[in-house]
């Protein structure tokens, strides 16, 4: 549609236009035809009773002898019909009449005195003015009547459209207050979900219409389903992950008490250490952080904190603040999760290049984490699937570098979705290599 972008956008918006736009018609119609059919009726109908009495006033002028007798003859009407009666000389009148064209009952004064005096006739004045001046042509010279405007004007004709107007705002605001309680819900609906999708459980009571408070309830239903299969699945990997560690702490005491030190006991040491991790990154992944309360804090600290973990891990990366005055307040989110999720990109960054760097930016709408190395880099082709658990993309990405179990930057990526931003991979501008932007909404 050509007017659908200058249409309001949201629903009440939307609904205060579908109440206003028939009322504002209506009372348009209704002004039209009042102004077209009644008031220039009435005006007709007083039109036609002054154009007799000047008839009356012609008639009594043509019966006299002469100009003078006329005029006296004019004094005496005058005061009975309630008209400045005057004739003057001359024989003809102006063409034109002096109306504006805004005058709607001036014209039906016009019309109508033309049509029942059937005389040549001109006439001055408008609504502003207090007399209408008529000047008429007879056998004895131009007859000139000056006639108060309000004896062909309908008396307070306005107060139809002050009492209907007044009606009409008096029953809209009442119509406003009505349609704001019923958005309400729906806006605690919308604010309840998007908080939801940021990590963070608001408060939230079904309210309103039948059809909202159905929505909320299947929403409350949906975020406890939600809850309660993270709640189990992180439950799960906790039991699972402690059953293993049992066994591997076992198979480390053997290893300590036994004599030999050769290679053998050293890569059953490494393989045992490489198992631990994957545990860690498996209860890591299913976790999310999932008891931690999202909090206001500085984005800064959390990339500060991010940074010197890889820095104790024997990583170099490089931090740059490159955020605006005005975009370095604090912003809520899970620092722990979020931190995790930088540690996750770092160490991925670290193991796949030399040059890395971290850079935070800021916006009015979200706050990014970018994490750039000088490395291969993943193709386009492929950066989806790099998101998916479990992914190892030996092509791109030289798997006998790494030593994790693919999850990084899936876990990355849950952290961004549970805050409801996004994980983006690119390609580095500045190094060359992967860019992974965690972006987060403010």
């Amino acid at each position: 549609m050509i007017f659908k972008e200058y249409l309001p956008r949201s629903l009440f918006g939307r609904s205060l236009l579908i109440l206003v736009g028939p009322l504002v018609l209506l009372q348009l119609v209704v002004a039209a035809v009042f102004v077209e059919r009644h008031i220039e009726a009435v005006t007709r109908q007083i039109a036609g009773s002054t154009a007799r009495e000047l008839n009356y006033a012609i008639d009594a002028v043509e019966q006299a002898a002469n100009a003078a007798d006329g005029q006296r003859r004019l004094d005496a009407l005058a005061g009975p019909l309630g008209m400045t009666l005057t004739l003057s000389e001359g024989d003809s009148v102006p063409s034109e009449t002096l109306r504006r064209f805004y005058d709607i009952a001036g014209g039906a004064v016009e019309q109508t005195l033309k049509s029942d005096l059937r005389r040549p006739l001109a006439l001055e004045g408008d609504l502003s003015d207090r007399e209408l001046t008529a000047r008429i042509l007879t056998d004895k010279g131009v007859l000139t009547a000056r006639i108060d405007r309000r004896r062909l004007s309908v008396s307070n004709a306005h107060q139809l459209f002050v009492i209907t107007l007044a009606a009409a705002m008096a029953l809209l605001v009442v119509a406003v207050i009505f349609l704001r309680n019923q958005i309400r819900p729906i806006r605690a609906l919308a604010a309840a979900a998007d908080a939801f999708g940021k990590g963070r459980a608001v408060p939230f009571q079904p309210a309103g219409a039948e059809e909202v408070r159905r929505a909320g309830a299947a929403f409350l239903s949906m975020r406890a389903s939600i809850e309660r299969q993270i709640e189990s699945r992180t439950r799960m990997l906790s039991g699972v992950s402690h059953d293993l560690r049992t066994p591997l702490t076992r198979m480390k005491l053997a290893l300590a008490m036994l004599e030999a030190d050769g290679a053998d006991t050293q890569d059953m040491e490494a393989d045992i250490r490489a198992m631990e991790r994957m545990i860690d990154e498996f209860l890591a992944f299913a976790r999310q952080e999932a008891g931690e309360e999202p909090e206001a804090v500085d984005p800064r600290s959390v990339a500060e904190q991010a940074v010197a973990a890889a820095r104790r891990s024997g990583g170099a990366p490089e931090l740059r603040d490159e955020r605006a005055g005005a975009a370095t307040d604090l912003v809520t989110m899970r620092a722990g999760a979020v931190a995790r999720a930088l540690g996750n990109l770092l160490d991925n960054a670290l193991s796949f290049g030399t040059a890395v760097s971290l850079t935070l930016r800021a916006s009015s709408r979200h706050l990014e984490f970018e994490v750039e190395d000088d490395g291969p880099g993943i193709p386009a082709a492929r950066r989806e699937e790099a998101l998916k658990p479990f992914a190892r993309l030996d092509v791109s990405r030289n798997q006998d570098r790494g030593a994790g179990v693919g999850l990084g930057l899936s876990i990355a990526a849950e952290v961004a979705r549970a805050h409801g931003g996004a994980l983006i991979l690119g390609e580095s501008a500045r190094l060359g290599g992967l860019s992974a932007r965690l972006r987060l909404p403010r």
